[in-house]
């Protein structure tokens, strides 16, 4: 079959059926409590398969009529180059049918379709590789550095507050980093060392953060002003809170200011945190607690990691490995 492009103009045209995708997306939104991100990513699947569909097949929005030979099409031509060369990488196809499949159990849900097109797509499983984290040694380094940059004038008093706060909690605590930004003083308790974080699908959770992040967070929220319950932990300059990206920038400055590698980020402080845990006897369930995941089997890669670290060194050091 030749490869279809979907032209420039039907690009911009509205996709076949989006009043049925775009209710999908407010269904996401409101009784799933899927992110943003989330949202957006999967309404896009959708809406790329309803494009393409236009140009292969003449897809009109019936999504009913649409068969597995289609799917199994469009997942053949994504995974072709396109007129730029550039596949999609076998993830973001994983995530298109994911997306897809999502849209039908929704259809079917509403009553819009019976059967789903995608019921007999089998895609190859994609490789779990182990998540990258920095030993204790070079955290330590790294939540050093904050001090070090307001040595060098680098920063100020209140960056240096407010960037001390955010590592020794983001790594004490193993947050996500719109956890973080979503904290307001009143989800603060520095007397019992824990926050109250809203993490995905606005589950609420307790977490321990320790005696080090308790105080630098006291710091910052005295440095913040905030007076109120719902005063934001870690305001922006122009009103609001900080956004991950701002934390993300901030992370970059120290690790360059520490010569550790710079693809770590947030997220991989988090990964760094349950592996310590772990490395230390930590209770595999006390950290799914401690992370906020819904399924034990996604806190079980920590155990993967330590177990790969044990080999390493088993390897390394007996006389008979």
């Amino acid at each position: 079959m030749p490869l279809v492009l979907v032209s420039e103009k039907n690009a911009a045209l509205p996709p076949p059926g989006e009043g049925l995708i775009w209710r999908f997306c407010e269904f996401l939104k409101h009784e799933r409590r899927c992110s943003p991100n989330t949202v957006r990513d999967y309404g896009e699947a959708v809406r790329d398969f309803a494009r393409w569909g236009r140009e292969a097949f003449g897809f009109a929005g019936d999504f009913g009529a649409v068969s597995r030979r289609n799917v199994r099409d469009f997942i053949i031509e994504r995974q072709r180059a396109n007129a730029e060369g550039t596949p999609l990488a076998r993830r973001t196809i994983h995530n298109r049918v994911s997306a897809l499949r999502a849209f039908y159990r929704f259809l079917r849900s509403r009553g819009f379709v019976e059967t789903s097109p995608t019921a007999a797509i089998v895609l190859p499983k994609l490789p779990k590789p182990l998540p990258k984290f920095l030993t204790e040694a070079q955290v330590a380094r790294l939540l050093k550095m904050p001090a070090l940059a307001l040595e060098r004038k680098l920063i100020s008093e209140d960056v240096f507050t407010r960037d001390t706060a955010i590592l020794e909690t983001l790594y004490g605590g193993g947050l996500r980093v719109s956890e973080l930004c979503g904290l307001t003083a009143g989800r603060v308790d520095c007397a019992a060392g824990t926050v109250r974080v809203l993490g995905k699908g606005s589950k609420e959770r307790v977490v321990p953060v320790g005696e080090i992040a308790s105080a630098a967070l006291r710091e910052q929220i005295a440095a913040a002003g905030c007076a109120r319950a719902d005063a934001w932990v870690f305001p922006a300059r122009r009103g609001g809170r900080i956004t991950p990206q701002v934390v993300q920038l901030a992370l970059k400055k120290y690790l360059k200011l520490a010569g550790l590698p710079m693809d770590i980020t947030p997220h991989k402080l988090r990964h760094s945190c349950a592996t310590h845990m772990l490395d230390h006897d930590a209770d595999l369930r006390l950290v799914q607690e401690q992370l906020g995941h819904v399924s034990l089997s996604t806190t079980q890669i920590y155990t993967h990691v330590t177990l790969a670290r044990l080999k390493a060194a088993y390897k390394k050091a007996h006389p008979r490995a």
